[in-house]
């Protein structure tokens, strides 16, 4: 039981990384550069960061539960490779109930943020706001890196 629920562990966190990293560098680039519109691409990039954030939080449950599970004690989640992932989750809670809903909402307010001259105050929100989204990315990827890390270097629980 306990060599299924270390693989759990892996494989919820080793599959959430390995999805920002795939929407990162494969995903948005590949829509921005051949989509007929920024616009278009953007929205492509906004649902599958919408879905990336739902399979972050399932994984980074599975990967608290399997934790607690396999110690048998909620003291498993002081743990620095738990507490990297309870980050993860909470900056991704942040990133998908916050702001990307604010991005949406000034979405359809510009109708299109391309069209949207750089100086309106609008686009200047919005630019503001995935400014933010990006950093909450970038750091949810650092953690997960430093969680993967700490997981790796356990002896056992």
């Amino acid at each position: 039981m306990s060599t299924l629920l270390r693989y759990l562990q892996f494989l919820s966190l080793g599959t959430w990384l390995g999805s920002i990293l795939y929407l990162s560098f494969v995903v948005a680039p590949g829509a921005f550069s051949t989509l007929g519109s920024r616009d278009q691409a953007g929205a492509v990039v906004g649902m599958a960061l919408g879905r990336l954030h739902v399979l972050g939080l399932v994984a980074g449950t599975v990967f608290l539960a399997s934790r607690v599970a396999l110690a048998r004690s909620l003291s498993a989640l002081a743990a620095p490779a738990a507490l990297a992932v309870v980050l993860m989750l909470v900056l991704t809670l942040v990133s998908q109930y916050g702001v990307a809903p604010r991005m949406a909402q000034l979405r359809a307010e510009m109708v299109s943020v391309d069209r949207t001259p750089e100086d309106h105050p609008l686009r200047l929100q919005f630019n503001r706001w995935h400014r933010v989204s990006v950093r909450l990315e970038v750091v949810v990827l650092l953690a997960g890196l430093a969680a993967l890390f700490f997981a790796v270097r356990e002896r056992s629980l």
